[in-house]
């Protein structure tokens, strides 16, 4: 018999998203504000380069579809524009 209800995992950390408290099942490199962390030779050190956040579900969607929306938005844009999750 399987349970339908969402319990706490243990193993898993708790969603980085403000305010969660759900498991962070997901891991990502999008901060919470919805940015991509600054990799390799353009972190500004060693910690940042590899920064990982952990989310549930809800929350990695919800920012994921803010990061499309922002790249698909036209307004502002030129053929020279970089996208906003660009590092």
């Amino acid at each position: 018999m399987t349970n339908n209800n969402k319990q706490k995992d243990s193993t898993n950390p708790k969603c980085d998203y403000p305010g969660c408290e759900e498991n962070g099942e997901i891991i990502s490199r999008l901060s919470p504000e919805g940015y991509l962390v600054a990799t390799g030779k353009k972190a500004y050190s060693f910690r940042e380069a590899y920064r990982r956040f952990h989310y549930c579900k809800n929350h990695h969607h919800e920012l994921m579809t803010g990061v499309w929306n922002r790249v698909n938005d036209d307004s502002d844009k030129d053929d020279d524009h970089v996208a906003p999750t660009a590092v």
